[in-house]
């Protein structure tokens, strides 16, 4: 009996599977993704960790704290054509411990006018909301 109760307990305590979180970081994504394709900015945004240490690094550039990293987006993606359609692709998550992740894939944007696109590598954390972006590095292909 005792040794039933032992393992009950150490089975208790443990972390959610790393299929779990990665389906957890996948749903972050999605809803990112429909957000963004309904020219919700703050729905998009909602994936992201509301903290002044969340950080967005692009073009050489390094924006750091939530709202900041919000006013950026506002700013460069102003009207829904200059925003178009959003589409993530080739996405890999690797679960690095019970509540860090890491995802890696290629994103998108269909417009009239162009087609940029890019790859970006994601650092989740889980938090007491849910999974969040804490650290976003994206890149954009030459033309």
């Amino acid at each position: 009996m005792g040794w039933v109760l032992a393992v009950l307990v150490g089975c208790a305590g443990r972390p959610k599977a790393p299929a779990d979180a990665a389906s957890a970081v996948r749903a972050v994504l999605a809803d990112q993704q429909a957000a963004w394709n309904r020219q919700d900015l703050a729905g998009f945004m909602a994936g992201y960790a509301r903290g002044e240490q969340t950080r967005f690094a692009s073009g050489g550039d390094v924006t750091r704290g939530w709202q900041t990293v919000f006013d950026r987006y506002a700013r460069r993606y102003s009207t829904a054509e200059a925003m178009g359609r959003l589409n993530f692709s080739g996405v890999e998550v690797t679960v690095l411990s019970a509540d860090s992740a890491v995802a890696f894939g290629r994103w998108e944007l269909e417009r009239a006018a162009d087609r940029p696109w890019g790859l970006f590598t994601l650092v989740f954390r889980r938090l007491p909301e849910g999974w969040r972006v804490v650290h976003d590095h994206t890149s954009s292909a030459a033309p």
